[in-house]
């Protein structure tokens, strides 16, 4: 039948066709480009979210890792330092006295210039001074150089945080202390520099004295406890249930349990940690070893489910090619299948570690929120921990304190990317495609 002798409607019926699937065609393309834009928008969103977190910790840390630091000749006068009583004499004062001697200060009678010096000169410098006599018992007598940290508040006019501009009664250091500051810095006395003392120092009561050393020790003392628990056990674990234990109702509610204890609140493992290490076991609390098995508990689910996704992602074909020539179970899976697993068990085992690094709230309540001033010396010493001394800087009621906050957040923050980035080169290096 030729074109010309079928019916209108039949001829026109494949252009409508056509029509209709280019109609189609057209909003499935413009659906899809909305789900482009979609996607792209909420990727340039979490970023900028991101790009903005780390921008105000960085804003706000960044002062700390400069450090002003005063210099000044004092002279250790016989008549004010005994001899056979060193820790009696006033080694701030005969600092602060050298510093007004050298900018002209009258000393009154009340001793109110002297005790504004020391005001902005940190203790440090008289500990040093004291320790020097110590040392050397004839320097008494001769004048003796000493260098030391300008109090927070000074150091914070400096940075820019405290300015003279600002109404003399809204700020801790008046014109005059400022004016001192500002001599001393004209003649060389004041000089600024990177604030290696923030990586050398523990905790301390005076802002321009805190470090982190000993929140990094007892952070490291802790995750190699926490390690040396939670992936030997769990990687048995996670080995024992996904290539030997027989598959019935019993292994399927411990699949079940350990599920939901990777989801447990990190708060309830303190809480277990309190009860059962520190009141029942008496382990030291506010030790890296509490807080290492009460992490190694949090972490033990992450790293069973880790470590089985693992073994299960090896193909059957390498147990039965073992089994095949000979070799019994444990061999098929210790010789072959658990080294083939083990980029993936590495990785797991590392992002436990990073997560256990960070978390705060139980080891809030086993006892690791008290003040240590020094480095834990063992696994059994008090020590802090580096979310803890955040949690504890960011409370102090000084406004250095928290720059310090901030700086300790970025040097956490380091460690988590140190961890990851280990996880990913040790997963695209020993990782094998099937």
């Amino acid at each position: 039948m030729t074109e010309a002798v079928l019916p209108a409607a039949k001829r026109g019926a494949p252009s409508i066709v056509r029509g209709v699937v280019a109609a189609k065609l057209k909003v499935r393309h413009a659906r899809e480009r909305r789900f482009v834009f979609y996607g792209r928008a909420a990727i340039v969103i979490a970023l900028s979210f991101l790009a903005l977190l780390l921008g105000r910790i960085g804003l706000q840390g960044y002062s700390t890792f400069i450090d002003y630091r005063v210099s000044v000749p004092v002279y250790i006068d016989p008549a004010r330092v005994d001899r056979a009583d060193l820790g009696g004499a006033n080694f701030d004062m005969l600092v602060a006295q050298s510093v007004m001697k050298r900018l002209n200060i009258p000393d009154d009678d009340l001793g109110e210039n002297a005790g504004k010096v020391m005001e902005v000169l940190s203790n440090d410098m008289g500990f040093q001074l004291l320790g020097k006599v110590r040392a050397d018992p004839t320097l008494i007598g001769k004048h003796v150089s000493v260098e030391g940290p300008l109090k927070a508040d000074a150091a914070l006019y400096f940075k820019g945080q405290i300015k003279r501009s600002t109404p003399e009664d809204s700020r801790k250091l008046d014109n005059a202390q400022l004016g001192w500051l500002d001599r001393l810095k004209a003649a060389g006395a004041i000089k600024g520099g990177f604030n290696l003392g923030f990586f050398t120092r523990s905790d301390s009561t005076e802002p321009e004295q805190a470090g982190v050393l000993g929140a990094v020790v007892g952070s490291t003392l802790m995750l190699i406890v926490t390690a040396l628990l939670a992936v030997p056990i769990g990687v048995m674990a996670a080995v024992y249930l996904e290539e030997f234990a027989p598959k019935n109702r019993w292994t399927d509610l411990i699949e079940v349990n350990i599920n939901n204890l990777a989801a447990v609140p990190s708060i309830v493992y303190g809480l277990l940690g309190l009860a059962v290490f520190i009141n029942w076991l008496g382990v030291p609390r506010s030790s890296p070893l509490v807080g290492g098995l009460v992490l190694a508990l949090m972490a033990m689910p992450t790293v069973i489910i880790a470590t089985r996704s693992a073994l299960k992602a090896v193909p059957p074909s390498i147990r039965d090619a073992a089994l095949a020539i000979g070799a019994s179970r444990t061999q098929s899976v210790f010789h072959h299948v658990l080294p083939l697993a083990l980029p993936g068990v590495m990785t797991g085992a590392i992002l436990s570690m990073a997560h256990a690094l960070g978390e705060t709230a139980p080891l809030l309540m086993i006892g690791m929120i008290s003040f240590v001033p020094g480095v834990p010396g063992g696994v059994t010493q008090a020590a802090t921990v580096l979310p803890v001394q955040v949690f504890i800087w960011e409370n102090a009621s000084e406004r250095a304190f928290h720059e310090r906050t901030a700086a300790a957040i970025i040097v956490l923050l380091v460690f988590m990317i140190l961890m990851n980035l280990a996880a990913i080169i040790l997963r695209r290096r020993f990782e094998r495609r099937w």
